[in-house]
């Protein structure tokens, strides 16, 4: 999908913030029972690494270390930084946006208007700010003739940023709303694989970049034998936190007891049934790196997405894993895409394609799917808000030093953690917009765990649900009163006694019901808490 930018339009030169690495260029200290080195093996396709054995650990650190790796892996000196700003990244799925409405997003902290341009037929991404008096573009409406209006003053603009409409100049006088000052910066944006992506640049340069750089693209997505259900959540934590923890497949059994169905090992070490998981990553460079574990494999594609799936994204990943494990007929992915929004902020969108069990998902409504899935993410919600604080505390930098790392289950967490730390110098780069130090406070639980802001009202399937569920229960709560109030009026005579426990007993159900059902509501699209302890 084109969108374009008038290059008339002024664009404000980048304020670049300039930080120090937040981690130690020394951050891994092979004495450590598993340095990210060693999680890191040899990959034929890349000429960028050397390979050297490591020493056997000390006789103290054997003893609580399992399945160290051997091999060190030795990166280039001249490394290219990555670039924050080069990238495509998503903002919504289509299914959850309202072609009626302007949408306000933030990514990158960015703020961002997305709306259907009906006169060329295509999303728009634009900056969410009117020239006028800054008041935001998503609090206005899209009028009659297809052009975004902002209601502050009804002020508007095309889909290619141009003011087409300021109703307080004269008609006879000079055409004001020409001037390159009345524009409204437009981003380059598409839609790929049911989800729209912009590039975070206006300048009308990067006008047609979707014909030289394409945004991450995953097969199985647009696959039709696959089904592949969306969702999206804002979380109330980092984009780094929320990466490491979606790499992580130790912590299923524990943070997500119950919740998820996963392979029982042979011998089971306590309740929830922990092992120890073979990972190795065959290859890591400035745009991500690609792994093999027990299952299958796992790519991260830089800054995005993370992908772990029965299938390698693409031959040359498969040629390369030593492994000749057969997974069978049965398909499936777990596609993560983690958006960066705002320190301590983030946005989830995640999808889980699958060659088997499709019917089901044409017949079960998309919200009850969400129910399941949104409390995995409320069961480690709490755990992750404060993980991310103690890191602040001690320092990113300090990151090996602070969490004691001696098996290989966490090869992909340590792996991202190297890749942000070298490419990134371990923060997402704000150009100045927030202080990486400093992190929202923390709110009270309830408001912490909410579910209506951070899903609901975003997901078009939920808000529907969550409309008619409360117009149910409305409705049972009349149903028990009128009842009531028919048998309070109806003489005795006219009713038998029969007759007058049926109605009776029918208005205490509908009462109980709607009771429940308002409680079902409130657990569901508001707010559910998680206690590990009584799981």
């Amino acid at each position: 999908m084109e969108a374009t930018t008038l290059a008339a339009c002024p664009v404000p030169s980048p304020r670049i913030l300039k930080t120090k690495s937040r981690f130690q260029n020394s951050l891994f200290n092979p004495r450590k029972p598993i340095s990210p080195h060693s999680l890191i093996h040899k990959s034929r396709f890349s000429n960028r690494f050397t390979t050297q054995v490591s020493s056997p650990p000390s006789s103290s650190t054997a003893t609580t270390s399992t399945n160290s790796p051997e091999s060190e892996t030795q990166f280039d000196s001249g490394s290219e930084k990555f670039d924050w700003y080069a990238q495509w990244y998503p903002v919504m799925p289509v299914c959850d946006l309202d072609k009626r409405v302007p949408h306000g997003k933030k990514v990158m902290g960015i703020d961002l208007v997305v709306w259907w341009d009906k006169n060329e037929k295509q999303w728009k991404v634009m900056d969410d700010t009117c020239p006028h008096r800054l008041a935001p573009l998503s609090d206005g409406r899209i009028d009659q003739l297809g052009r975004l209006q902002c209601v502050y003053h009804g002020w508007c603009f095309s889909g290619s940023g141009q003011c087409k409409l300021i109703p307080q100049a004269p008609s006879d006088g000079p055409p004001v709303h020409t001037f390159k000052q009345a524009c409204v910066a437009v981003y380059p944006s598409t839609v790929q694989h049911e989800i729209i992506w912009f590039w975070p640049n206006s300048d009308p340069k990067f006008k047609n970049i979707i014909e030289t750089k394409k945004p991450p693209y995953i097969p199985e997505l647009e696959d039709p034998s696959f089904t592949k259900l969306i969702a999206n959540r804002d979380i109330p934590y980092g984009y780094d936190v929320l990466v490491e923890n979606l790499m992580d497949p130790a912590h299923v059994p524990y943070a997500h007891y119950g919740l998820m169905r996963i392979g029982k090992p042979k011998e089971k070490v306590d309740r929830e049934g922990g092992k120890p998981l073979v990972i190795k990553v065959k290859r890591l460079d400035n745009n991500g790196f690609f792994a093999k574990q027990e299952w299958g494999y796992a790519n991260f594609i830089a800054p995005c997405v993370y992908r772990a799936s029965t299938d390698p994204l693409t031959e040359e990943e498969k040629e390369s894993s030593s492994d000749k494990t057969t997974f069978g007929k049965r398909r499936l992915s777990l596609i993560f895409i983690c958006i960066p929004v705002s320190t301590g902020r983030s946005r989830l969108i995640w999808t889980f394609p699958r060659d088997f069990g499709v019917t089901i998902d044409k017949i079960v409504p998309r919200w009850m799917f969400h129910i399941g899935q949104n409390k995995i993410l409320d069961s480690d919600l709490h755990l992750l808000h404060v993980e991310e604080r103690k890191i602040l505390e001690r320092g990113p930098k300090n990151w090996q030093k602070a969490c004691f790392i001696p098996t290989q289950s966490d090869a992909l967490v340590v792996t991202f953690r190297k890749w942000f730390n070298k490419y990134s110098g371990a923060q997402v780069d704000w150009r100045g917009k927030f202080d990486p130090s400093i992190l929202p406070p923390t709110p009270p639980r309830e408001q912490l765990f909410d579910r209506y802001w951070s899903h609901v009202e975003n997901c078009s399937s939920c808000k529907k649900a969550h409309k008619y569920l409360n117009a149910l229960e409305v409705i049972l709560q009349i149903a028990s009163v009128a009842l009531i109030g028919v048998m309070a009026v109806t003489k005795q005579a006219t009713m038998s006694n029969v007759a007058r426990i049926g109605v009776l007993v029918a208005a205490v159900l509908s009462f109980a019901a709607s009771k429940w059902l308002s409680h079902f509501i409130y657990k569901t699209f508001h707010y559910h808490d998680y206690n590990h302890a009584l799981v």
